[in-house]
């Protein structure tokens, strides 16, 4: 049995992680466990934004944007190496909804939030604007305003790494098993999947942030009950060549009044999304189907010159959100605001999280622990909103200019070797890079900007216990590799492991 903790977390996802990572910077002692890899389920399938919604305010959700706005921009400043500024350009169809009402939601989008750092919105004329050079000559009339972009595994990865460097205990491949009440400390049973082994650990409180899977926990949890439901949407997105020029990415309003993303992705690809599908099977076997992969396209379609076809669609995943249900019909209506359910029997509280997105997971980490506050009245004050995630720490948030530094700090650093470093890992490559000389030490080349010393290190400091962690969610490597190069990593990832058991 485990020394007493204050705080067991249950889930290694986006709100799990940036639970513990906001406990443990209060000084509470901490342990998240996590079934499977970190960000293994639907915070590594996202649409990869960090984001207001801005069609959230056809549904008058004006606190979660509000919110997610002023989010957005705190997010940039602490991990601005995996976060950036995007333009996102909407060709207006008068089919859909009217000019006037798309200009008054992208005039409020502008002014909800308290914007500072990025540019507001401007209108286009796509006839004349390179942004229209790709669309369809029937849209004349656009939209540009902006968001961020995010590498949602790696935003997990870095809570976690900043929660165990406040000296929290992450456990990934470890399950929650149950849990009970006793004079006023919980016992709960946990278990290491790789091994079976189980053991009970002590803890003043239990927050179940396990996303899809909360209402499974809450029936582990001896008494445990919720008047609260989760509903569980599929969101979809595909992987095809990049077919436009330029940095900007598009947002295209669909018949059914869906807006789809189609954003830059890893350089020379479009990353395309998403649907929104009521699920009710297991989150774990969600898979993307035939009908959504035409969707998808036909949306595209509708909208540029260039028609993608079956065949160019690379890569797909599908992620399932565990939304609060709120009673609405339509999915893409359920609200994607979260909600707090918290169990104060006996004194051992239990608090239950539903709902949340990627862009308020700071805070809604933020609110939890306030919600917690009355059984920890010695923790410390609020205080993620001025810090700066692992790597995080580039002077002025200016990534250019960190990667000057870098070519100073090894000038037999390939530019775009040194850019992939710094845009993954900010000022922690460093720490990768150690004191090697050339590229030679760098260690056996997998393909790509991939090489040994970066596997290496994923395997020492980010909890990557197999080849697909490391070229699925810690790093995006699996795009690139051809399969034989994958394969070979894999075989080397193995004999490493092997070794070393």
């Amino acid at each position: 049995m485990t020394d007493m903790l204050d705080l067991l977390v249950i889930g290694g996802g986006i709100n799990g992680a940036g639970i513990a990572r906001d406990a443990a910077g209060r000084g509470l002692s901490v342990m998240m466990v996590e079934k499977d890899d970190l960000a293994q389920g639907t915070s590594s399938r996202s649409g990869k934004l960090v984001h207001g919604g801005l069609r959230y305010l056809e549904y008058y959700e004006f606190r979660l944007v509000r919110e997610a706005l002023i989010e957005r921009e705190v997010l940039l400043a602490s991990a601005p190496h995996i976060i950036w500024p995007m333009r996102f350009v909407l060709p207006h169809s008068p089919q859909d909804r009217p000019a006037w009402l798309v200009r008054l939601g992208l005039f409020l989008y502008d002014h909800l939030g308290g914007r500072k750092r990025l540019p507001g919105t401007r209108t286009l004329d796509l006839r004349r604007d390179p942004e229209g050079q790709p669309i369809e000559s029937r849209y004349t009339r656009g939209f540009e305003y902006s968001d961020c972009w995010v590498d949602d595994a790696r935003l997990v990865a870095l809570n976690a790494l900043d929660a165990q460097e406040h000296g929290a205990t992450i456990l990934t491949r470890t399950a929650f098993v149950s849990a009970r009440r006793e004079k006023g400390i919980w016992l709960a049973e946990i278990m290491d999947v790789r091994s079976g082994v189980r053991q009970t650990v002590r803890a003043r409180a239990l927050v179940n942030a396990a996303g899809p899977w909360v209402k499974d926990v809450i029936g582990d949890v001896a008494g445990a009950h919720s008047t609260r439901n989760v509903r569980l949407v599929k969101g979809s997105h595909i992987i095809t060549p990049k077919f436009w020029d330029g940095a900007n990415a598009y947002l295209v309003q669909n018949h059914d009044k869906r807006v789809i993303f189609i954003n830059p992705y890893e350089g020379d690809r479009a990353l395309i999304g998403t649907t929104d599908i009521p699920y009710d099977g297991k989150p774990e076997d969600v898979a993307i189907g035939e009908d959504e992969i035409q969707y998808l396209l036909d949306a595209v379609n509708r909208y540029f010159k260039q028609k993608l076809r079956r065949s160019d669609v690379r890569h797909s995943f599908s992620g399932v959100r565990p939304l609060y249900d709120d009673g609405k019909g339509n999915p893409s209506a359920v609200t994607r605001d979260y909600v707090f359910d918290l169990d104060e029997t006996g004194n051992a509280p239990l608090l239950n999280v539903f709902g949340g997105k990627i862009t308020t997971f700071r805070k809604l980490a933020e609110h939890a622990l306030q919600k917690l506050a009355p059984f920890f009245p010695l923790m410390g004050r609020d205080w993620t909103a001025e810090a700066h995630l692992p790597g995080g720490d580039i002077r002025d948030g200016d990534v250019t200019l960190f990667l000057e530094r870098l070519a100073e700090e090894y000038p037999w650093l390939p530019r775009d070797l040194a850019r992939y470093y710094a845009r993954t890992y900010g000022t922690r490559v460093r720490v990768l890079l150690g004191e090697t000389r050339d590229l030679s030490q760098l260690g056996v080349h997998f393909g790509g900007h991939f090489h040994e010393a970066e596997a290496l290190y994923l395997m020492r400091h980010e909890w990557a216990e197999t080849a697909e962690d490391i070229l699925v969610r810690r790093t995006k490597h699996g795009l690139h590799l051809t399969a034989h190069e994958a394969d070979a990593f894999a075989r080397w990832f193995d004999l490493r492991q092997q070794r070393a058991a």
